[in-house]
């Protein structure tokens, strides 16, 4: 197998270890010093480096979504000298079931967003830096507003803002 497939299809592993793969899984793909640039909005615990902080990642999605599944589109690999690209493009769906939290710079929660019980579907292009063909680095563009949107979280009805408020006061009392 080739370079290029190996690393195309590590990617694509792990994305879609993000909805039912455990931290052995993870240990698979991910590179040890693994960064997720995305975790600026991510709890405290998915903020750190390797497959742990990608694993965390992984359980603060399943506690918000359901039957979460990635689509891929397209998969893209372009090799360079500081680690091969790979760029990953996937429909990410699910149904809204638990309180999803989003936190701000200081890993505290700053929004909550009761369950709705709806389903999503949205696009997103995953970025990867490997090395050792293990993913070293991670980065995403995600349709967010599309998925606030569909699932009933933006524009808010009098009573889902209510609830938001409540789960957001839940959420930092908690924290």
């Amino acid at each position: 197998m080739s370079t290029r497939t190996d690393a195309c299809e590590v990617c694509v592993r792990s994305i879609r270890l993000m909805a039912d793969g455990t931290l052995a899984d993870l240990a698979e793909v991910v590179h040890p010093d693994c960064r997720n640039r995305e975790d600026v909005d991510e709890p405290r615990a998915a903020r750190g480096r390797g497959p742990a902080a990608l694993h965390a990642t992984a359980l603060w999605l399943r506690a918000a979504y359901a039957d979460l599944h990635w689509e891929i589109h397209d998969v893209v690999h372009q090799p360079a000298q500081d680690g091969d690209l790979v760029v990953v493009h996937a429909t990410m769906s699910g149904r809204h079931v638990g309180t999803f939290v989003a936190y701000g710079p200081d890993a505290r929660p700053t929004q909550a967003f009761p369950p709705t019980g709806r389903h999503f579907a949205v696009t997103q292009s995953h970025w990867f830096r490997m090395r050792d063909g293990l993913v070293v680095e991670h980065w995403a563009n995600r349709d967010d507003l599309g998925q606030a949107m569909q699932l009933g979280w933006t524009p808010p009805s009098p009573l889902y803002l209510a609830r938001m408020l409540v789960a957001t006061w839940r959420a930092r009392r908690s924290g």
